[in-house]
């Protein structure tokens, strides 16, 4: 019989490089490539459905998936709409990451009628931030696609890319939530790669990261929940377990390899969104197979290849760092190593 605690299993796909904004910090670099077409999609979505039916049925286990679908910008494919409808029909969870510029009210009406779980627009500080990173004029786009989703009573989570820029800022940004009526407030770290490598030396140092961290975890705003896929942020709320050292499992934190995958526009498949390492194309290349023979997905999954810090530290199997940053300052580097020690990383000093 299956367990009863479900294993969550998500892609990211980013349906396309377009992007009506440039933002100075993304991590993609905004070239045009050869996009699935809708017929191409849907029949990846019915190849992981498939896939993932099997794996439960093979190993006796539960799993809520759910596709994060994001771009570029995803309203600039026509299609969207029809893409969301099937990755419901299958009975995905649904996640949209939007910069939140193109959404009037009939679009939150659409998804709201979908019954989309969750949007999240990015938000990286008061408007004269936020437009000096995004473009002037973005902040008030943003701002209003978010009072329409709101309206239409979605989950919403604002989030910000934290940097030299913006870090500061943090505090107003938690200000704006509460004003705008959101659930939530989401954060992470700058990745230096793509059009983001420009910005590699505005990156926070370890010790800015970690009190930025206490910080952030110190604030309790009424009606609003703080929330990050940051590995090394988790942490901060774990007290680890001696036993842990031997873990050679890895159970959570950094996702790459772990619980999810990314599709990119062309069909290429990478561990993790920020973390541009080929490792097949979907149109190619079976699902099931990168998973289980993936070179990169099992160097990442092994923790004795980490011959570093993250390799001998106790929370290695909760954590690992962040595998996009480590690569991403490595690279810098001229090493580009997916296994090197997260820079940024203050657990256990």
């Amino acid at each position: 019989m299956p367990i009863s605690e479900a294993h969550d299993f998500f892609i990211q796909w980013h349906l396309t490089e377009r992007c009506n904004l440039r933002c100075t910090h993304c991590y993609q670099t905004g070239v045009q490539n050869n996009e699935l077409s809708l017929d191409e999609v849907l029949s990846v979505i019915d190849e992981v459905d498939d896939t993932i039916k099997a794996w439960a049925d093979n190993y006796s286990m539960d799993f809520s998936p759910s596709f994060n679908v994001t771009g570029g910008e995803p309203f600039l494919r026509t299609d969207l709409f029809d893409i969301l409808s099937a990755m419901r029909g299958r009975g995905f969870n649904i996640y949209l990451l939007t910069n939140g510029t193109m959404i009037d009210r009939n679009r939150a009406r659409k998804l709201s009628d979908l019954g989309v779980n969750g949007i999240q627009i990015s938000i990286e500080g008061p408007e004269h931030i936020h437009d000096a990173i995004r473009g002037k004029g973005s902040f008030a786009r943003s701002k209003e696609g978010v009072r329409h989703l709101v309206d239409h009573g979605h989950t919403v989570t604002l989030n910000a890319t934290l940097s030299e820029v913006n870090a500061d800022s943090f505090t107003d940004v938690i200000d704006i939530a509460c004003a705008m009526g959101v659930q939530r407030l989401g954060f992470s770290r700058l990745v230096p790669s793509g059009r983001g490598k420009q910005m590699i030396n505005q990156s926070l140092s370890t010790d800015r990261v970690k009190h930025l961290y206490e910080k952030i975890f110190s604030l309790q705003p009424a009606g609003l929940e703080i929330v990050t896929g940051d590995p090394v942020a988790s942490q901060m709320a774990c007290v680890p377990d001696d036993a842990d050292t031997a873990a050679a499992v890895a159970s959570g934190g950094c996702a790459a390899g772990i619980s999810g995958l990314t599709f990119l526009a062309d069909g290429t498949i990478t561990p993790c969104r920020r973390l541009p390492v080929p490792i097949g194309n979907i149109r190619t290349d079976s699902l099931r197979e990168v998973w289980a023979t993936s070179e990169i997905l099992e160097m990442l999954r092994d923790r004795t290849r980490y011959g570093n810090r993250c390799g001998s530290c106790k929370r290695w199997s909760t954590c690992r760092g962040c595998r996009a940053i480590a690569y991403a300052r490595s690279q810098a580097e001229g090493e580009g190593d997916i296994l090197a020690d997260d820079p940024q990383c203050f657990i256990g000093d």
